[in-house]
């Protein structure tokens, strides 16, 4: 069920993101042309420091699901629910850097290698998943989720770490991502729609 919890806000902080990359993509290409940058009227311009209370939070949502993960897999020598709230914290980290980044007004280079590290480790964890899933519809989307989350994770390096002009299709992505992987999983994991063995 925590991992329900984690996806439901994953999935609400990366349509957010999504929506706060294409909103800057369509400003800075704006900027050059001497056009005036969008205004509170564009509903994809969205304050750097707005986004940044939906980071924050999920951020700590991720952190206390893998706490708790953490603490009751240890005393219970559960090693899933260790390996899962190690994973949930690859996410918990990810939200609260791009939060501390918005703060500090920086350009998140350093966040963009932290990028590629998840989305190596990201390949790995659907490569388990997938080896372990048995057949079980939970396990098979969140193998496939994991593979998604890499080419996401991957975006962000390219963007951020290296520099490269992919900000609108990067915010895209994560809009479908944030829908299809992380909110209606959650959500259908929360309703007991879908379930894990």
């Amino acid at each position: 069920m925590l991992l329900g919890v984690m996806l439901l806000y994953v999935g609400a902080v990366l349509i957010v993101n999504g929506i706060w990359l294409v909103g800057q993509a369509r400003a800075a290409a704006l900027a050059p042309a001497g056009d005036a940058p969008p205004s509170s009227a564009d509903p994809t311009f969205l304050e750097n420091r707005e986004v940044t209370v939906l980071n924050l939070f999920t951020g700590f949502v991720g952190i206390v699901c893998a706490g708790t993960l953490l603490i009751q897999g240890n005393q219970d020598g559960d090693l899933a629910s260790i390996r899962g709230g190690g994973f949930i914290l690859l996410f918990a980290f990810t939200y609260l850097w791009v939060a501390l980044n918005t703060f500090l007004g920086v350009d998140g280079r350093a966040f963009g290698w932290y990028c590629l590290f998840v989305a190596v480790t990201a390949v790995a964890a659907g490569i388990y998943t997938f080896k372990d899933a048995g057949g079980d519809d939970a396990n098979i989307w969140l193998g496939i989720d994991w593979f998604a989350w890499s080419i996401l994770w991957f975006m962000f390096f390219l963007l951020l770490a290296l520099q490269r002009p992919i900000a609108r299709i990067t915010g895209l992505v994560a809009i479908v991502e944030g829908i299809a992987t992380a909110w209606v999983f959650g959500f259908l994991l929360l309703q007991g729609s879908v379930a894990f063995p």
